[in-house]
Order: structure tokens, then C-alpha cells, then sequence
């Protein structure tokens, strides 16, 4: 009698192993919930008609390397490779970069499209000439510097949020859309700030992102300056006279425009 009862007890125990390996061997593919907890910041996706906004305005094309801190899902890259761009993702949750790598893979990109697991404020960067970010404001500020440190004219396009004390080159709004409808682009601008030598006098600029202002000093004559950088590409009004120029590292060359005619121009920084 009492083997029979350890029969029986062995056959149910065995039967509950089975049925739990089975069940294991059946689990779903990791899905992300709306509201997951991430590094400094909850998973919400973005619309697909604003990734496709953000991409039109950073005006993505297969020259473009593209970078997204926080991938997610991965859907801002993937977007980005389907328009021939190589793209990099940088995800904390190692759950969400396979989720990344799958869906890459099923749209054709697995190419183009790349995920790694890694911390956002670490992630080199350096590559990039156009990151597609959905972040907090406290995320971007930690990041500001970095996405300084970018060669002039890479692009920054955001999803509602902006970027403390820098004001975005141009902001538009998502038609047909219920939320997360409005992006923002940064252009990130060249160094300009100090001193600078022309044939006929020096110009001192100051500068607060892509806005620039300063005097023009020449022959004995003091000019206020104001002016703007979209990238390498500078444009300044002093008096009646506007300067247009290419900043080229230590140089910036183009055309003055005044009332006496068009005529080209020099720029030297000058030696600390």
C-alpha cells in the first residue's frame, strides 16, 4: 500500500515538472508595457507619423549615420535604415535591444539597423551627424555638452521635449496626430566665440549657441554685430553691411554685402 502512495506521489510530481517545462518552453517573446522604467526614464513609444516628421526634418538620407539614445523598440532606427541610413541604437534593457534586433530583422533593415546594450550618457556619440531622440528634459540637459561636441551641422531632432537654454532652429507640428505631435530640430553650431581678425579691422563675437553677437572694430570705428549659425554656416549684420561665411576650424571666408557692392571676406582667430 505504501509503495503504491509513492507511486502515485512520484507520477504527480513528474507530471507538475513536465507541465512547468512545457509552459516555459511555450512563454511569449518579450513585449515592452507602455510606462517599463529604463535608465532615467519610462518607455512610451513615439507615434510612427512623428518618427517619419522627425526623420523629414533632420532631412535623413543614406548618407546619414543616425543614432538614438534609448532606442526602445528600436523604431526611430529602423525608420532611419528603411531611408538607407546606417543607424545605431543604444538601449539599457537588454530585453528591448533582442525586441530591436527581431523587428529589424522582419523589416528588411537587420543591415543598416544596429542595436547595442548600453547607458546613454556613456554611448560614444562621435559618428553621428543625426540623433532621433524621445527624452526627458533632465535626460538632455545631462546630454547637452555632448550633442555640443558634434561636428557643425549634425542634427538633433526631439519629440516634445526641448533642451534647456537652447532655443531649436525650427519647431513643427504633426498633422493628423493625438499625441506627441510636436518635434523640434537643433542644428548644432560651430565655434565662434572670441576674437577675430580681418584685413581691414578685428571682430569680437560672443556666443550663445547658434545666436552670435559682438562689435566689428575698423578704421578707428566701433560697429555692434548680430548674427545667427546654422552649422558651419554663419550670417551677420553690422550697420548696413551683411557678411555671409563658411566656418572652417581657425578661418571663415564668404561674401560681405554692402551698398557699395558684393566683395569676399576673411576671418582669422586670433592666437589666445
Amino acid at each position: 500500500m505504501n509503495l503504491l502512495r509513492r507511486s502515485r506521489t512520484w507520477v504527480l510530481t513528474l507530471g507538475v515538472v513536465i507541465t512547468a517545462s512545457s509552459g516555459d518552453a511555450q512563454q511569449k517573446p518579450f513585449q515592452p508595457e507602455v510606462g517599463q522604467p529604463g535608465k532615467d526614464v519610462v518607455w512610451v513609444p513615439t507615434p510612427a507619423e512623428t518618427v517619419e516628421k522627425m526623420l523629414d526634418l533632420a532631412q535623413v538620407t543614406s548618407q546619414d549615420f543616425v543614432m538614438d539614445l534609448g532606442s526602445g523598440d528600436g523604431r526611430n532606427i529602423i525608420a532611419a535604415a528603411k531611408r538607407g541610413a546606417q543607424a545605431l541604437g543604444v538601449e539599457y534593457n537588454p530585453d528591448m535591444v533582442e525586441l530591436s534586433q527581431r523587428a529589424a530583422a522582419e523589416a528588411g533593415v537587420a543591415g543598416n539597423a544596429q542595436f547595442v546594450q548600453g547607458d546613454m550618457y556613456t554611448a560614444d556619440i562621435s559618428k553621428a551627424n543625426v540623433l532621433a531622440l524621445f527624452l526627458l528634459p533632465g535626460n538632455l540637459v545631462q546630454l547637452r555638452s555632448k550633442f555640443l561636441e558634434l561636428r557643425p551641422g549634425s542634427r538633433i531632432v526631439l519629440n516634445t521635449f526641448s533642451i534647456e537654454d537652447w532655443t531649436p532652429d525650427e519647431t513643427v507640428q504633426v498633422e493628423d496626430c493625438s499625441n506627441w505631435c510636436t518635434v523640434l530640430l537643433y542644428v548644432v553650431p560651430a565655434n565662434v566665440n572670441g576674437t577675430w581678425r580681418l584685413p581691414q579691422g578685428e571682430l569680437r563675437l560672443t556666443q550663445n549657441y547658434q545666436m552670435v553677437s559682438g562689435t566689428l572694430t575698423a578704421g578707428g570705428q566701433s560697429t555692434s554685430v548680430t548674427g545667427k549659425l546654422r552649422g558651419d554656416q554663419l550670417t551677420l549684420t553690422a550697420g548696413t553691411q551683411e557678411y555671409s561665411g563658411v566656418v572652417r576650424g581657425n578661418a571663415i571666408e564668404g561674401t560681405l554685402r554692402a551698398s557699395s557692392g558684393t566683395t569676399p571676406w576673411r576671418a582669422a582667430r586670433a592666437a589666445n
